[in-house]
């Protein structure tokens, strides 16, 4: 008798169907599930939502500039954003730079 033995699977292939059921039920959890793919990977690396306070939104940004073109890209961005939500709304982003 020959034992064969699988060969070993990606971790991600067990995680990703249970990464839904961790996320925290709120709606900061539901922007940063949603931002890469509003904003599309350059942004998402430069920029990473970190609050959420009565539809304002705070954005951490890794420079000056990104933070201030994010606030010039807002309403854009908000636009994109809340069709991805369903837990509330984002109404402002608020920009901050420099050390998290």
């Amino acid at each position: 008798m020959t034992l064969h033995r699988r060969s070993p699977r990606p971790l991600i292939d067990v995680l990703d169907p249970l990464q839904d059921a961790w996320a925290p039920e709120t709606l900061l959890a539901e922007i940063q599930q949603a931002w890469p793919g509003v904003v599309g990977p350059a942004i998402a690396a430069e920029a990473s939502p970190q609050g959420e306070r009565v539809g304002v939104l705070t954005v951490h940004c890794s420079a000056a500039v990104w933070a201030q073109e994010l606030d010039l890209m807002g309403p854009t961005i908000i636009s994109c954003l809340n069709p991805q939500l369903h837990r509330g709304q984002v109404t402002r982003l608020r920009c901050l730079s420099g050390p998290r």
